[in-house]
């Protein structure tokens, strides 16, 4: 069975297509246009959707969203099992993320391997999943954010091992600090694993950071959090990625992680590198309450997460639409916009080459939205959930 959806403002790749259309064939996009061109490939059998009838005047349709930096929602977190995982997956899903990878909080090495290994077994049924992210436990104590500081270590080459061997080669991605021992050693380790180095929860300067960029590392975990800020005379760690054109900044659009202004000029220091994340924990798409990060507890008070011991930022409750309305809002155009919800993470973990773009030849992930930029409909693999 083949779908067409047509009538809609196709957002894509930087690119924007008024009255445009995609026709897809089982997973697969395979034609695209503007205009009623679609008619001359439609067939009787096919499923047409009237993009504006279904979303109202000015439907925009983008290719799925892609987090590549978040912890749970619908009350449960990815370290908790196969149910807890899908649960959240399908609450992000419904908010227009088709795939994902599983961030898991810092826990002792042989949790973390356990847990990598449920993500790993996962994923041979559940292709929404594109592997897990160790976010923890190589991370600097001075800079632990909601991470369990009795639980950090450094990166020593047989803890990095037991980890990405757990995962049996669905590690996507690893946060390290720079500044520990092993720390580069183990960032090569990483790579050569075929996983994507971050830096993130640091305090390292600009030349030890940029040492870290040139061992191999390709992300910046949430730039500007749990890092030294932007400074003028001491530039750290944001500074080495926006001006290295091989790293990839996280970025969290929620008003809460950074102001809206920084979020615009994220954009405009490392254009076409911003990846928009959610960091999203469990409480995502609740309501207010008492909840957990790893070890931690965790109180949401106007969907704001912070520790209840201490009163750190604890993640957030985001969805990928409310970044993207955020972004947009903070004068963002939207074709990047979306690009960083789609091409800009696919790229940062090798996956451009079939997700991140409605494109012909590509995954038939899309995201239909009212002119608002609310989710109405979302196709994974060519089915709309």
């Amino acid at each position: 069975m083949s779908t067409i959806i047509h009538s809609i403002r196709l957002v894509d790749a930087g690119r924007i297509v008024e009255d445009g259309w995609v026709r897809v064939e089982a997973e697969r996009v395979v034609a695209g246009g503007a205009g009623d061109e679609w008619r001359s490939v439609a067939e009787p059998a096919d499923v047409v959707c009237d993009g504006e009838r279904i979303a109202g005047p000015g439907a925009i349709l983008t290719p799925g969203f892609l987090d590549i930096h978040g912890h749970g929602g619908a009350g449960e977190s990815y370290d908790d099992g196969p149910d807890a995982i899908r649960a959240a997956r399908a609450l992000h899903r419904a908010h227009g993320t088709t795939r994902a990878v599983l961030s898991l909080v810092t826990a002792p090495l042989e949790t973390l391997e356990r847990r990598a290994a449920t993500v790993a077994d996962l994923m041979q049924t559940d292709a929404d999943i594109l592997g897990s992210h160790l976010e923890g436990p190589f991370l600097a104590g001075a800079y632990q954010g909601a991470h369990d500081g009795a639980l950090l270590r450094a990166p020593d080459a047989a803890a990095v091992e037991r980890l990405l061997s757990a995962g049996r080669g669905t590690v996507r991605q690893v946060t390290l600090a720079p500044e520990l021992p092993g720390a580069l050693e183990a960032i090569r380790l990483v790579v050569d694993a075929g996983a994507a180095a971050a830096v993130g929860h640091t305090g390292a300067d600009l030349d030890l950071t940029r040492a870290a960029f040139d061992a191999g590392a390709t992300i910046l975990t949430h730039a500007f959090n749990a890092m030294p800020p932007l400074h003028h005379r001491d530039p750290g760690p944001v500074a080495a990625a926006a001006s290295d054109a091989r790293v990839t900044l996280e970025v969290i659009a929620d008003g809460v992680h950074l102001h809206p202004a920084l979020v615009r000029i994220a954009f405009l220091l490392a254009p076409g590198r911003v990846a928009l994340v959610t960091d999203a924990m469990a409480a995502a798409g609740q309501s207010d309450g008492r909840y957990a990060l790893g070890s931690l507890g965790v109180d949401v008070a106007g969907g704001i997460a912070r520790l209840a011991d201490g009163g750190a930022i604890a993640g957030s409750t985001l969805t990928q639409d409310a970044a993207l309305r955020c972004a947009v809002g903070a004068g963002v155009p939207l074709g990047d916009a979306v690009a960083a919800l789609t091409a800009v993470p696919a790229r940062a973990i090798g996956r451009s080459g079939d997700l991140g773009s409605l494109r012909p030849g590509m995954t038939a992930d899309a995201v239909l939205m009212s002119r608002s930029l609310e989710t109405v409909a979302v196709w994974t693999a060519g089915i709309r959930d």
